[in-house]
């Protein structure tokens, strides 16, 4: 997930939607029913734009999370409640990626859409977007930083371009930038009911400086590998989904590109708990294309296979990392709902050094204390075995860097995540992490890493995210920092994301 230059370039797939009521109850263990969704249709007369601008008004209004009433009934699901309120989290589930929604979830909410959905219902056709339960929503995510990193030197005033590197991704010091444009056109299936098989599909279009960590070879590279833009476009997550109600308690078949399934945090910006990313997850595997399943085999356990043409490679490009790439992750969940452990192997083959070919143990253990205060720490190593030290034919663009050694190249990393519950709509993050860089192929530098940070995520209301953070950085071995020149970086960073 590197994203830097033409020779240098490099979970979860969580919805930030809340559960929705379903079409049909069917289910034998139906809880109080959920209230009637709004009439749809209501103004039909009015133009687009009008009931784009009263939608926005209204849900300006709207906080992102309020306590249950007495009497409010109980959300529709099958397993356990959700652990986390997400919102103001980035999501009330145990972490799990690969699919849209949990099963035992109904899906999409078609009764607190966003702006653009509300829009919709609210016009001539209104009722017919709801019953084909197909959504169209996204955000606009920016953000600006002040580093310790500039690289001057003499007559020179202007910061090195990647100076903030290898902190990502905003790895340009002391400047705004726009991070994401993003849409999403998705149809969530029931997983609630047990009767009927159901499917969906989401696609998503990114645009902004995050594309630099989504680049699939052979998918839009082009912007990457050969012009280096730091702008540009992607879509990370292009698939259809079958669920099967009656292989044990449900199984969800994934085809397409996806986000990979390992990671505490993801790409999608309201799917972090914090502004800034770590480097644990900035540098190992992103995206992947393939078949992928996930079937709950009842409270506690969920297991996850799949068959991928690679780590960050089209099915159709010619590379050393293109080839059958398997994915095992099982997930645990204790009886009281209180910890989950999800881990596996997220790929594996036979190593051989490609453009991100890379092999991944990881494993993410997560402790909810109580309502106001949880934890969560994961680890992986990553390994590619046959490494070279310049472009070969077979591998003229490398996800990372060439090593300054042929041969085996690993890494390792352990990242630890804290958050308090501050208020209804404000949470508190304490982030740490030890990263070991061993052949310099992921940032260009052998070296072990340290990274701190402190960060809060507050919701003015259900459509504003603002998240400012401060984090510190630091290198042992090698000065990796402001262009190769400081072992040590200090920023100050914030972020803000507008939801339509």
């Amino acid at each position: 997930m590197l994203g830097l230059s033409a020779p240098a370039a490099k979970a979860a797939d969580d919805s930030t939607k809340p559960v929705a009521a379903k079409k049909k109850d069917t289910s034998k263990d139906a809880k109080t029913p959920a209230p009637a969704a709004p009439p749809c249709g209501k103004k039909a007369g009015e133009g687009f734009w009008q009931r784009l601008n009263e939608a926005f008004g209204e849900q300006s209004a709207i906080p992102v999370w309020s306590p249950p009433k007495p009497g409010d009934p109980e959300p529709k699901r099958r397993g356990q409640p959700p652990p986390f309120d997400g919102p103001p989290y980035p999501n009330g589930e145990w972490q799990i990626g690969g699919l849209p929604t949990i099963i035992g979830d109904p899906g999409a909410l078609v009764d607190s859409p966003y702006p653009l959905m509300q829009a919709i219902y609210d016009g001539p056709n209104g009722c017919a977007w709801k019953d084909s339960r197909i959504q169209i929503y996204g955000w606009i995510n920016v953000s600006g930083n002040l580093s310790t990193s500039r690289n001057v030197s003499g007559k020179n005033t202007l910061p090195g371009p990647n100076a903030n590197f290898p902190e990502v991704y905003d790895l340009r010091p002391n400047q705004m930038e726009l991070n994401q444009a993003v849409v999403y056109i998705e149809r969530m299936a029931d997983e609630y009911q047990t009767d009927d098989i159901d499917w969906g599909f989401r696609i998503s279009a990114v645009y902004g400086l995050d594309y630099r960590y989504m680049i699939s070879r052979g998918f839009l590279d082009s912007q990457l590998l050969k012009h280096n833009d730091y702008y540009g476009f992607d879509m990370p997550m292009i698939y259809a989904n079958l669920y099967i109600p009656w292989i044990a308690e449900g199984m969800n078949i994934t085809i397409g590109r996806i986000i990979s399934e390992a990671d505490i945090e993801a790409q999608l910006a309201p799917n972090n708990l914090m502004a800034s990313h770590s480097l644990t997850y900035g540098f190992d595997p992103y995206t992947q294309w393939g078949v992928f399943t996930t079937t709950k085999l009842n409270k506690n356990w969920i297991f996850q296979a799949g068959i991928a043409a690679g780590n960050d490679v089209a099915p159709w490009q010619a590379d050393q990392g293109r080839e059958p790439t398997g994915t095992i992750m099982i997930q645990w969940i204790s009886d009281d709902n209180k910890d989950s452990i999800y881990g596996g192997s997220n790929s594996f083959n036979d190593a051989r050094w490609g453009y991100n070919n890379l092999q991944q143990e990881v494993v993410t253990w997560t402790h909810k204390f109580n309502d106001k205060v949880w934890t969560s720490t994961e680890s992986w190593y990553m390994y590619m075995k046959g490494s070279t030290t310049a472009p070969t034919a077979a591998v003229p663009f490398q996800n990372g860097f060439f090593t300054a050694h042929p041969g085996y190249a690993a890494e390792c990393s352990v990242l630890n995540y804290t958050n308090f519950r501050l208020a209804d709509n404000t949470f508190l993050s304490v982030r740490n992490e030890m990263f070991n860089d061993m052949d310099g192929s992921r940032t260009g530098h052998a070296t072990v890493y340290s990274e701190h940070a402190i960060g809060i995520t507050w919701w003015p209301n259900k459509l504003i995210t603002i998240r400012p953070e401060i984090r510190f950085d630091h290198s042992y071995q090698a000065e990796a920092y402001d262009n190769g020149i400081r072992h040590n970086q200090f920023t100050l960073g914030c972020d803000l994301v507008y939801h339509f």
